[in-house]
C-alpha cells in the first residue's frame, strides 16, 4: 500500500462530561497537531497517491470550521466528549465526504483508505484508521 502524508494543526477548546475527565470536565484549549495518511495500492498514472498540494489544501479546508472554535457551542458535536480519539474520527469523516464530493480529483477516487492522527503532544496521539466509504460512515 503507498501513502502520503500531511499535517496540519488546529487550536480548539472543549470540556468534557464524567469523573473519569477530573479537571477536564471545565473547559479548557488545546492544539493539535492533524496528520492525513491518504493510501492506494497502486499509484497513478503520474507516479502519486494524491497531489500534496491538493491534500494539505483539503486537509486545512476540513479543518478550519474547527479551529480557534469552542466545540461544545458546534451543533453536530451537541453532548458529545469531544475527546482526541472522538475528534479523529470526526475529521476522518470530514475528509471522506470531501474526497467523495471531488476534493482530490481522479486520484481521489482511487484512494483506498485513510489515516488520521490528532497529536496532544510530542509523547500522546490518537489516530482513526479505515476504508473511505464516500462520506456515508
Amino acid at each position: 500500500m503507498y501513502a502520503l502524508t500531511v499535517r496540519d494543526h488546529i487550536m480548539i477548546a472543549h470540556s468534557f462530561t464524567g469523573a473519569i475527565f477530573g479537571p477536564a470536565q471545565k473547559l479548557h484549549g488545546a492544539t493539535f497537531v492533524v496528520d492525513a495518511e491518504f493510501r492506494r495500492t497502486s499509484l497513478s498514472t503520474d507516479g502519486l497517491v494524491v497531489d500534496i498540494g491538493a491534500a494539505a489544501e483539503m486537509l486545512k479546508q476540513v479543518l478550519a470550521p474547527l479551529n480557534y472554535t469552542n466545540l461544545d457551542e458546534v451543533p453536530e458535536l451537541a453532548g458529545r466528549n469531544t475527546t482526541t480519539e472522538f475528534l479523529a474520527g470526526e475529521i476522518h469523516r470530514r475528509l471522506d465526504k470531501a474526497i467523495a464530493g471531488g476534493a482530490l480529483g481522479a486520484d481521489g477516487a482511487a484512494l483506498a483508505s485513510l489515516k488520521v492522527s490528532l497529536h496532544e503532544s510530542h509523547t500522546a496521539w490518537a489516530s482513526y484508521d479505515a476504508p473511505l466509504t464516500g462520506g456515508t460512515a
